[in-house]
Order: C-alpha cells, then structure tokens, then sequence
C-alpha cells in the first residue's frame, strides 16, 4: 500500500511540473486533477488551454523535455497543435493541451467531474 502512496506521489510531482511549465509558457485555465480513484487509465490529468497553435506546439515540447529532464518518459503523444489538441502520455500523468475552442468541445472538467483538484492556475 505505501508503494501505491509513493507511486501516486510521483505522478503528482510530474504533473504538478507540467502545470508550472504551462502556466509559465502562459497557458490558460492550467488543471491538474487527480483521477486515481477514478479509473486506470492514469492517476493524474493536467489539462490547459493554449489560444494559438504556436503556443500549443511551444508549451507542448517545453512540457516534454521538463518532464523528461526530470525523469519522466513520453510514451506517445496524440494530436497536432494545427488541430487544436495535443495529448502528452506520460503514463502515469496524461496531459492535455487544447485550444479554446476544442476544452470547450470536449470539456474533460466536466466528464471527469468526480476527479480531486490538485491545483490550478487560472
């Protein structure tokens, strides 16, 4: 059981990373919600929005190499910043970046509702 603690600690951390390298890179509405309990998908979401497809590709590979400088893998990333939506996997952290147009398409807040709010930044 302490393993588990420790492991979702871990996702935590990374996640809360990628929150900080977005907000910083001035992404919006910047969430990190913990879905551990939720499904196995992955423990934690961080979820933001980029306005430009500049800014998504940008804060997209400055959350890559952050995340793998400190320790974490990129196990396959979906999407294209010319569609309004990239996915980061991470495998433990998935994270989600969208343009205004497609978090309101596909508002994750909503559907994963029942997730625990680590942080935010608006």
């Amino acid at each position: 059981m302490q393993l588990e603690a420790v492991h979702i600690t871990r996702a935590t951390e990374l996640a809360r990373l990628a929150a900080e390298v977005a907000s910083e890179r001035k992404a919006e509405d910047v969430i990190v919600l913990d879905i551990s309990k939720l499904t196995f998908l992955a423990d934690v979401f961080v979820i933001c929005t980029a306005p430009t497809e500049r800014q998504l590709r940008a804060i997209s590979q400055v959350i890559t190499e952050s995340l793998e400088k400190d320790g974490g893998r990129l196990r396959r990333s979906e999407g294209k910043p010319a569609s309004g939506w990239v996915l980061l996997d991470f495998g433990d952290v998935i994270v989600h970046l969208f343009s205004p147009a497609q978090r309101e398409y596909y508002r994750l807040e909503r559907f994963w509702s029942a997730a625990t709010t680590v942080v935010r930044f608006q």
